[in-house]
C-alpha cells in the first residue's frame, strides 16, 4: 500500500510547510493553513498520463520575431459585453476562470453563449454540480438552441480531458472547478490540493491543444474566489460577476486578463429569458426620480474604454451617539474619512457631529480617485440641505492640501455627460477643453474652495 504524505498548504498564498502554523511565514495571513494529503506517486508519471492523450509535439526553441502573431485570432462569445472584458473576444488556447456568488448567473451567462457558439464550432459543456436534464431543462426554460451543444457529466480531470481528446471541441466549460478531482491527489474535491492540481491539468491541455477552457469558480464569505491563490496565478483571464438578489442589474469585470485590459467593465440584466446585454449603462445607473433632492451629485468614472456615468447619494444627519457613523456601500470607507478631513480643513465645514451614509446608486463599486469631487459635492448638498440641478456633472480628484488634481480623458468625459443631457459641469482646471464644448458652461477649479464657490452658484 502505498505511503500517505502529508502537506500543509496555505489557501491565500499556495505556499507549503512541512507542519502546521498559526500564521503563514510568506504572506502573514493568520489560520489559511490546511492539511492535504499526497499520494506517494511521483509528479513525473503524473505529467506523462497527462501527456499522453494531449496530442502535441515536443516543444522547440523560437526566436521571438519568427512566432506568427496572426495565427491566434480571437472570436466572439455572442455577448458584446463579455467580449469587452476579456479584452476583444475568446482567445483559442485561453483558460478564463469566472467567479462570482450563488445565483448571479454565471452557468447561465455561459450556457446561453455556448449554445450560441455550439451553431458555429464545435463545444463541449461539463457540469460536475448539476444533471444533465438540470441543464436541459435551463436551457429549454431559456429558449436557447439545444441540437449541437454537446454535454457530459464528469468530474475526473483524466477522463474529461480524454474524452476531449477525442471530441476534439474548440471550447471547453468547466463547472465548476471546486467540484473536479485528480487521481493521484488523495484529498477531497474542493480542497486546495485538488483545486490547484485540477486547474493546473486543465490549463496545460488548453495550451498544449489550442482549446478555450471556461471554469466557474465559487466565492466564500468575503467576496473572493474559493481556493488557492496560485489558482489566479496559473489561468489567463479572471472575472467576477457581481450582484445582489435584489437587482437585477449584473456587472461583469475583470481582475486579471493576459489579453486585455482588467479595468473592463460588461452590465448584464437578468430577465426571464436569462442574461441580456445592457448597451448604455450610463441610462440605468441614471434613473433618478423628477423631482431635485438633497445629497446627489452624478460623476463620470472610466472603466476600461469607456466612460460611465453614475450617480452618488449621500446623507449628512446630526448623530445621537458619541462616536459618529461612517458608512460607504460602493466606495472606499478609509477615503471618506480622509475626504471629510480634508473638507473641515480647506473648506470650513464640521461634520465631526454628523452620520455619514455614502452610496453609490446601482451597486457599482468605485474605485477611482475622480470621485472625490463629486463625492464632496454630494456630502455639502446634504449638510446644507440644497439641491444640485439636475444638469450639472462633477468628477476630479481632491488631494490633502485642498487642490483639485486632474484625471484622465477629461474631455471625453465631458461629451459623454454631454450627450446624455447635462449642461453644466465642475472639473479640475487642468481638464478644461481648449476649444470648451458648445452648449455646456464648464466650471474649471484648482481648490476645494473654488468648487464650493461654484456650488453655491449653481
Amino acid at each position: 500500500m502505498a505511503k500517505v504524505k502529508r502537506a500543509y498548504v496555505c489557501n491565500d498564498c499556495g505556499a507549503d510547510f512541512p507542519r502546521w502554523q498559526g500564521q503563514c511565514s510568506a504572506c502573514t495571513a493568520w489560520n489559511t493553513i490546511t492539511e492535504v494529503r499526497l499520494a506517494a506517486s511521483p509528479q513525473v508519471a503524473r505529467n506523462e498520463r497527462f501527456s499522453g492523450y494531449a496530442g502535441t509535439a515536443e516543444s522547440q526553441v523560437q526566436s521571438l520575431s519568427s512566432i506568427d502573431l496572426e495565427a491566434v485570432p480571437r472570436f466572439s462569445s455572442g455577448f458584446k459585453e463579455l467580449d469587452r472584458v476579456l479584452g476583444g473576444g475568446i482567445v483559442p488556447g485561453a483558460s478564463i476562470l469566472i467567479g462570482g456568488s450563488p445565483g448571479a448567473g454565471k452557468s447561465t451567462l455561459l450556457l446561453q453563449s455556448m449554445c450560441w457558439l455550439a451553431q458555429k464550432m464545435p463545444t463541449l459543456y461539463i457540469t460536475g454540480e448539476e444533471s444533465l436534464q438540470q441543464v436541459a431543462m435551463r436551457a429549454e426554460r431559456l429558449g436557447l438552441p439545444k441540437d449541437k451543444l454537446k454535454m457530459l457529466s464528469e468530474t475526473n480531470v483524466e477522463k474529461i480531458c480524454q474524452i476531449a481528446a477525442k471530441e476534439k471541441p474548440k471550447i471547453i466549460v468547466i463547472d465548476s472547478i471546486q467540484v473536479m478531482h485528480v487521481e493521484d491527489v488523495q484529498s477531497a474535491p474542493g480542497s486546495v490540493a485538488q483545486v490547484r492540481e485540477s486547474a493546473s491539468a486543465l490549463t496545460r491541455y488548453a495550451k498544449q491543444n489550442n482549446v478555450a477552457i471556461f471554469m466557474v469558480g465559487h466565492v466564500i464569505k468575503d467576496g473572493s474566489l474559493a481556493g488557492p491563490k496560485v489558482l489566479e496565478h496559473c489561468i489567463d483571464c479572471s472575472v467576477m460577476l457581481d450582484g445582489s438578489n435584489d437587482s437585477r442589474f449584473r456587472t461583469l469585470r475583470s481582475h486579471k486578463n493576459r489579453f486585455g485590459a482588467v479595468n473592463e467593465l460588461g452590465v448584464f440584466a437578468m430577465t426571464e429569458q436569462g442574461l441580456k446585454e445592457v448597451s448604455n449603462p450610463s441610462a440605468i445607473f441614471l434613473s433618478r426620480g423628477e423631482e431635485e433632492t438633497s445629497g446627489s451629485s452624478v460623476m463620470v468614472v472610466w472603466e476600461g474604454t469607456r466612460p460611465l456615468l453614475i450617480e452618488i447619494q449621500a446623507l449628512v444627519d446630526y448623530s445621537q451617539l458619541s462616536n459618529p457613523r461612517r458608512v460607504a456601500v460602493g466606495l472606499d470607507q478609509n477615503r471618506l474619512s480622509m475626504l471629510l478631513a480634508i473638507l473641515h480643513k480647506h473648506g470650513g465645514l464640521q461634520m465631526a457631529d454628523q452620520d455619514v451614509f455614502v452610496n453609490v446608486v446601482g451597486g457599482v463599486k468605485v474605485a477611482e480617485t475622480g470621485a472625490d469631487l463629486a463625492l464632496l459635492m454630494a456630502l455639502l448638498s446634504s449638510f446644507k440641505d440644497r439641491a444640485m440641478p439636475k444638469d450639472v456633472v462633477v468628477f476630479g480628484e481632491v488631494g490633502l492640501a485642498g487642490e483639485i488634481r486632474p484625471v484622465p480623458n477629461g474631455q471625453e468625459r465631458l461629451m459623454e455627460a454631454f450627450k446624455h443631457g447635462f449642461k453644466k459641469a465642475i472639473v479640475p482646471h487642468a481638464n478644461m477643453p481648449k476649444g470648451g464644448i458648445t452648449g455646456m458652461q464648464i466650471h474649471g477649479v484648482k481648490k476645494l474652495s473654488e468648487a464650493i464657490d461654484a456650488f453655491d452658484e449653481l
